[in-house]
């Protein structure tokens, strides 16, 4: 699947494989989360709004269209958190499942 940004420069940073929805894909070291996603997936989640499939839309952590969770339900912000090697995350949560808001 292509993704919506393309890495034109700094490409010869270290990468990393993370997990997202179960498939292994691959991140460099700097990367937010959102890079990460967005150079190899196109979208994030459904909109709580019912209009579809969505991305991040601000990339600055005002909008709420990022939210990731951890496998363990560990919600997080993919525009400003930075990914790391052996990251796990899901883009939706089970219907049945609740998320853990971040502690800050």
């Amino acid at each position: 699947m292509n993704g919506r940004f393309v890495r034109l420069a700094e490409t010869g940073r270290k990468t990393f494989p993370i997990t997202v929805d179960g498939v292994v894909r691959e991140a460099a070291e700097g990367d937010t989360l959102m890079v990460a996603l967005l150079t190899g997936v196109s979208t994030l989640r459904d909109s709580e709004f019912g209009d579809g499939r969505r991305a991040g839309f601000c990339l600055m952590g005002a909008c709420q269209d990022c939210w990731v969770w951890t496998a363990q339900g560990e919600r997080m912000r993919a525009c400003s958190t930075p990914a790391a090697p052996g990251m796990s995350i899901v883009t939706r949560l089970a219907e049945s499942a609740e998320g853990v808001w971040p502690r800050v």
